[in-house]
């Protein structure tokens, strides 16, 4: 299989398949929004979110799942290296309180102003994608210059202990590669390896039914020091 571009494939679908723009679908269809309300509701429960929080929503894509958090919190502010997926997300979910803008997850996380905002932070189904360097930075960046963030949720993360459950035997690609279909399968302590020592990192798996369980864990960091 020949690997396409995150903005790219987002190009070929039609302006209004949000959630095709962004590969959460299973076998080419959209996932159920079920589904999407159990990535929800785990991720409310994760962060902790509520009316008072700010939230950032690192690689938001065309903030599709955003939009879904929206209610449950104060603002937010969603980055995605997409121009193209920005402008989906401009178009169909900015609000006043709720905003998206074009930016490199690491880049914004060591420069952006106003970090001091921002009390919750997400990348849901995106970290994969991130190089062990940038993902370094970005995990770092955030304890150092978003003091008030205490939570960040990385959801959907690969599981390499569970590769063979996902590829036919015999056909399980580079798992490090993040310029691939999944991008880097990493274990919870690579996460915590990354994310140094201000974080305190703890793993949870989704319920049996959710479409992905049988692959992929999420990651919660709670603020340490």
């Amino acid at each position: 299989m020949v690997w396409m571009d995150y903005d790219e494939h987002a190009r070929t679908r039609p302006r209004d398949d949000v959630w095709g723009q962004v590969r959460r679908t299973v076998r080419g269809q959209p996932v159920p929004a079920e589904q999407i309300g159990m990535i929800v509701a785990a991720t409310i429960e994760h962060l902790q979110l509520g009316p008072d929080d700010v939230l950032l929503d690192i690689a938001c894509g065309n903030g599709a799942l955003s939009s879904c958090l929206q209610p449950h919190c104060g603002a937010s502010q969603g980055i995605d290296i997409s121009e193209y997926l920005i402008g989906v997300a401009q178009e169909r979910f900015a609000t006043g309180c709720h905003a998206f803008m074009a930016a490199d997850a690491a880049a914004f996380a060591e420069h952006a102003p106003g970090a001091g905002r921002f009390t919750k932070a997400l990348c849901y189904g995106s970290f994969s994608y991130l190089d062990n360097d940038a993902a370094a930075r970005l995990l770092r960046a955030l304890h150092r210059r978003f003091c008030n963030v205490d939570r960040i949720l990385l959801g959907n993360l690969p599981d390499p202990a569970r590769a063979a459950a996902f590829y036919p035997a015999g056909t399980t690609p580079d798992l490090r590669e993040p310029r691939s279909d999944i991008g880097v399968w990493r274990t919870l302590t690579e996460i915590a390896h990354l994310a140094g020592p201000g974080w305190r990192v703890t793993r949870s798996t989704m319920p049996a039914t959710f479409f992905a369980a049988h692959y992929r864990y999420d990651a919660l960091l709670v603020r340490a020091s």
